[in-house]
């Protein structure tokens, strides 16, 4: 099935996974989906840059990524603190980000969720 996204372009659903960043500041969320942006299309422009949310409260970065198409796998890419990742999507497409993620940073898995279709995968990145 193809959907548009908010640029357009077209995407395929079952090869977009949801990425969601927490327990960092926001120069290494834009590390990571910048490093994810080398590798797939993005619904977010290539100057959208993470912006942090004063207060108390934690802050979650999203951005949904098209595994259906690779560009090129990022190089190793520095953070300056571990960040929790949380992958979303089909199962073929999330273990893709998994392992695109896997060629910039050190990747644990610290949980999975299954469903019918879809898996969430909790992973935290690490700086190699």
């Amino acid at each position: 099935m193809k959907s548009t996204d908010g640029n357009g372009s077209a995407s395929h659903a079952g090869a977009e996974v949801v990425v969601a960043l927490t327990d960092g500041v926001k120069e290494d969320a834009h590390a990571v989906f910048s490093a994810l942006r080398t590798a797939y299309s993005c619904d977010r422009a290539a100057d959208d840059r993470p912006q942090a949310v004063p207060g108390v409260r934690p802050t979650v970065w999203v951005a949904t990524f098209d595994t259906t198409e690779t560009r090129r796998d990022p190089g190793t890419t520095r953070l300056t603190a571990p960040v929790v990742a949380t992958l979303q999507g089909g199962y073929s497409a999330v273990d893709h980000v998994r392992e695109t993620l896997a060629s910039a940073f050190t990747v644990r898995v610290v949980g999975t969720a299954s469903g019918d279709q879809e898996e969430e995968v909790q992973v935290r990145l690490e700086s190699r």
